[in-house]
């Protein structure tokens, strides 16, 4: 399984907002449509299918709670992690707290991102591209070498 592309949807008043077709192919029976959402890296949200989410928590219970780090990287990520399941249009509901976080208005921007699906205001999104100084060839010569 491999999310990858990107689209723009509406997000409703009632904070859902559509997965893409093509995203929502790819996902695996015993994710069973449904996903873990959790505050992402940068100012996103970030959607795990259910099976990749157990694979997330597994290193997660692996790390030292006498590590201070290890502590507050787990409160960060559980405190706003969530299940949320698809509805018969495709789409999830978003928690309050997250769309505050990722800044969302009426338009998201879902980006596959290998194993997760990536929601970014738009503008947030741009913003961040523009702030990467290297290009993409020099950035995939680091990452790929």
């Amino acid at each position: 399984m491999v999310f990858k592309g990107q689209a723009e949807y509406s997000v409703d008043s009632k904070g859902r907002v559509a997965i893409p077709a093509s995203m929502r192919s790819v996902m695996s029976p015993e994710a069973k449509g449904t996903f873990t959402v959790t505050r992402g890296l940068e100012t996103c949200i970030f959607l795990y299918p259910l099976d990749e989410w157990s694979q997330i928590e597994a290193e997660i219970a692996d790390l030292n709670t006498f590590n201070r780090e290890s502590r507050r990287f787990v409160r960060r990520i559980m405190r706003w992690a969530k299940e949320v399941s698809l509805d018969k249009q495709g789409r999830v509901t978003l928690p309050k707290s997250l769309i505050g976080f990722a800044g969302l208005d009426d338009t998201a921007l879902i980006l596959g991102s290998f194993d997760h699906i990536e929601i970014w205001n738009p503008e947030h999104f741009d913003e961040y591209l523009n702030e990467d100084p290297d290009d993409y060839e020099t950035l995939a010569e680091q990452v790929m070498g």
